[in-house]
């Protein structure tokens, strides 16, 4: 037998036994693994998941008839009834004006009623705007077809100037497609900090 003969007859034999050693390495492994699969959710989160309808992380963007643009996010979006209005949780809203302003709504939840055309921020409400004003109030209810919006309730300011407490807040545009304009009502007062309006 010459020398070919012999190679082919010894690989015969070694090829099938590496081929054996390397399934049994692979069983020995998967073995060893662990396969049970596991549902990324806290138990209280399922818990709550099945309770009722959620959306998580809810989108929402539009554009005003005056070309201003509008984004909505939260956490947690639960869908409203015939007699109950939708629900959210730490909402954010994102303004930018058509004439270049820009407005952020941050509050700790919120309520949409579609067929009454009303969005309410509850809870820790706070509006930024671009120029570095923040108010703060505890309600404030947006419209959804435009931008205006009003708070009932006290609100703090705190910008440029100095800081200012009013009963009621509205923000509104005066004319059609013009400027929106923040108008504090019922018992302003304004603490003025000279240091703050000259840096």
């Amino acid at each position: 037998m010459d020398r070919y003969s012999r190679m082919v007859a010894f690989l015969k034999v070694l090829l099938p036994l590496a081929a054996l050693a390397l399934l049994s390495t692979l069983f020995l492994i998967s073995r060893s693994m662990n396969t049970e699969a596991t549902i990324p959710f806290a138990a209280h989160e399922i818990e709550e998941r099945m309770r009722g309808q959620q959306i998580t992380a809810p989108f929402f963007s539009g554009t005003t008839a005056q070309g201003d643009e509008i984004a909505v996010t939260a956490s947690i979006a639960h869908p409203g009834g015939a007699t109950s209005p939708a629900v959210a949780t730490d909402l954010v809203a994102v303004i930018r004006l058509a004439d270049g302003g820009r407005l952020t709504l941050r509050s700790e939840s919120g309520e949409v009623q579609i067929d009454e055309d009303i969005a309410s921020f509850i809870g820790k409400v706070e509006i930024t705007s671009a120029v570095g004003l923040v108010v703060t109030t505890d309600l404030l209810n947006a419209t959804l077809s435009g931008i205006s919006a009003d708070s009932p309730g006290p609100v703090q300011a705190i910008g440029p100037i100095g800081t200012l407490n009013a009963g009621t807040m509205q923000l509104q545009t005066k004319t059609q497609g013009g400027a929106l304009h923040m108008l504090f009502n019922n018992g302003v007062k304004l603490v003025y900090d000279p240091r703050k309006s000259e840096r």
